[in-house]
């Protein structure tokens, strides 16, 4: 009689077993979910970095345009044809000496600034060269008309400077600061 080992008993058979098929798709889904967290974590790192170069980009511009505020006020130049600095409730216009022609001319030019609140923007408008009267007032009357409604032929001259919900301007004027609008009877102080 043969001797058959039962089927139960295989001494020199190794068993070899696999992953289930269940195990796979956890470890596949695990996978798939840690692949989804880093993907958010670098896009959200992406957006970061990106606002962060637009705020430090606004913060520049509003740096600059502060600067040539400063510039612009301290470089006001009285005329005697129109006053140096005016604000209408919506327009600050002012006369500046213009350095460049001075440099060029060897006689100082004067140029008519305006500063206004445009659609969310803060905004410079200028005009420089002017030599006459003639040219002084109608720069002057320009400003005024460019603060109210912008023309295109402006756009070669204004300059968008930053972002803005609002804007006061207030002047020192009898050792106190007050509305440019209210009457004190006393004149702006440059």
């Amino acid at each position: 009689m043969i001797h058959r080992p039962s089927p139960a008993y295989r001494p020199h058979q190794r068993t070899v077993r696999g992953f289930t098929l269940i195990e796979l798709l956890v470890a596949i889904a695990v996978m798939g979910l840690m692949s989804y967290m880093s993907w958010q974590a670098l896009d959200g790192m992406s957006r970061t970095e990106s606002i962060t170069r637009q705020r430090a980009d606004d913060l520049l511009a509003l740096q600059s345009g502060l600067g040539q505020w400063a510039a612009d006020l301290e470089a006001i130049q009285e005329t005697g044809e129109v006053p140096a600095l005016d604000f209408d409730g919506r327009t600050l216009r002012l006369t500046r000496r213009d350095p460049l022609e001075s440099a060029q001319t060897g006689s100082p030019g004067v140029r008519v600034v305006a500063w206004a609140l445009q659609q969310g923007q803060w905004t410079r408008w200028q005009a420089s060269g002017l030599q006459t009267r003639e040219s002084l007032n109608q720069a002057w009357a320009q400003a005024t008309r460019w603060g109210q409604r912008p023309a295109p032929e402006d756009a070669a001259q204004q300059v968008p400077v930053a972002r803005a919900d609002g804007w006061q301007v207030f002047y020192f004027r009898g050792d106190t600061w007050t509305n440019p609008l209210s009457a004190d009877g006393s004149t702006p102080a440059t």
